[in-house]
C-alpha cells in the first residue's frame, strides 16, 4: 500500500490527492478509523499508481523552469496568446473582455464568468497545435460556460482533431 499523509477535520467523506511533489494526502472524517482509510487506500491503489506515474512522466517533461527560461516563456506568452486569441475570436465570432497572462501550474487557461481570459505561461512550453487548442477551448468558454456537448461542438467545429491536440497536453 502507497505511503500517505493523513489530515483529518470536520468531513463527511473520504478523499486522496497527490502534490505537486507527488506525495499522497489522505483527507479523512474525525470519526473514520485507521482500518477504514487503509481499506479506501488499498481500493485506490490502482488508481493511485497510474496517476502518480502520469505525473512523474509530466514532471519529467516539463521539469520547473530556470528563472532565466520562466522569463524567455512569459515574453513568448505575451508575443503569442494575444494574437491567437485575436484570431480565433474572428473565427468563432466571439470577443473576450481581457487577456491575462499568469504562471499558474495547475491550468493552462481559464474564463472567467465575465469573458476574461487567462493562460499561464508555461503553456508556451507545449506544441503550437496545443496551444491553438487551449486558446480555442478558453473562446468556447465565453459561449457555453461549461463542458456540454454544444461546448465541444464549437471546440469541435473550429478544431475538428481537438481530441488530438488535447492529448499534446497530457504528455
Amino acid at each position: 500500500m502507497a505511503s500517505y499523509t493523513l489530515i483529518r477535520s470536520r468531513r463527511k467523506t473520504l478523499s486522496l490527492e497527490i502534490q505537486r511533489d507527488l506525495t499522497v494526502v489522505v483527507r479523512a472524517p474525525l470519526r473514520a478509523t485507521r482500518r477504514e482509510i487503509d481499506a479506501f487506500v488499498q481500493s485506490h491503489e490502482q488508481w493511485l499508481a497510474k496517476h502518480l506515474e502520469e505525473m512523474a512522466r509530466r514532471r519529467e517533461n516539463h521539469p520547473e523552469p530556470t528563472p532565466e527560461q520562466a522569463q524567455e516563456l512569459r515574453r513568448r506568452a505575451h508575443a503569442v496568446l494575444p494574437g491567437k486569441v485575436a484570431h480565433y475570436s474572428a473565427v468563432m465570432g466571439v470577443t473576450p473582455t481581457r487577456i491575462t497572462i499568469t504562471g499558474a501550474r495547475t491550468r493552462f487557461g481559464s474564463c472567467s464568468a465575465k469573458d476574461a481570459l487567462s493562460f499561464s505561461w508555461r503553456l508556451m512550453d507545449y506544441p503550437e497545435q496545443a496551444i491553438d487548442y487551449v486558446v480555442v477551448h478558453e473562446l468556447a468558454h465565453i459561449v457555453h460556460k461549461n463542458h456540454s456537448p454544444a461546448f465541444h461542438a464549437l471546440v469541435a467545429s473550429v478544431l475538428p482533431d481537438h481530441l488530438q491536440r488535447r492529448a499534446l497536453l497530457r504528455r
